[in-house]
């Protein structure tokens, strides 16, 4: 099987998947395959389940896509300092692959975006960093030798890229955070295929 980098996100307004996509194009730039994957919505009342394929966008992550993956890009906007409630399901149903351990030893990256600058963008980069600790994963930031990470005036961190999205969420990302997005996807990458080599 071919390797490749899994861009597992989950978006509410289109911020984290414009990232996502982003971060996409690095890995790809870096001659890595790239799979981009979405988690379903949740309700606290259930009536009908939701579809296995969306009816449009990116498909659902399965447990075999994230299982299967040589790296893994994990996004999701900020909830009050946390990763949405929809990515925490997701890896809550992650059990069977943490006894296997079949996350042990490869390469992470994680982003997220914000209706504000100070909005928790750094404390949900950490906190979507315990699960990925948990199974064994190998954590990357973005590094200083990137200059867009100190000229930055919006998002960006060295836990991961980030964005601010403007309370109404209409502002898109600047040319800064474009570019930590691709870096943070090419390094990934770049890390994942020496382990591949290895």
């Amino acid at each position: 099987m071919q390797p490749y980098v899994l861009v597992l996100y989950y978006s509410k307004y289109g911020s984290t998947k414009e990232m996502a996509h982003l971060i996409a194009n690095g890995v790809e730039a870096a001659g890595m395959a790239v799979k981009i994957r979405t988690v379903p919505n949740i309700a606290t009342v259930v009536k009908e389940a939701e579809p296995s394929i969306p009816a449009e966008g990116d498909i659902y992550c399965t447990l075999d896509d994230l299982a299967q993956c040589s790296a893994l890009a994990l996004g999701s906007p900020t909830r009050f300092g946390n990763m949405a409630s929809e990515m925490k399901y997701f890896w809550d149903q992650t059990t069977s692959l943490w006894l296997n351990g079949a996350l042990h030893g490869k390469p992470a990256c994680v982003f997220t975006a914000s209706g504000s600058m100070h909005g928790g963008q750094e404390s949900t980069l950490l906190t979507m960093l315990p699960p990925l600790f948990h199974h064994g994963m190998m954590i990357m930031g973005l590094s200083n030798a990137t200059p867009a990470l100190s000229n930055t005036k919006s998002g960006g961190t060295p836990y991961g890229a980030s964005h601010v999205s403007g309370p109404r969420h209409d502002q898109g990302l600047s040319q800064d955070e474009k570019i930590l997005c691709e870096v943070q996807g090419k390094r990934l990458a770049e890390v994942a295929l020496k382990l591949y080599q290895a």
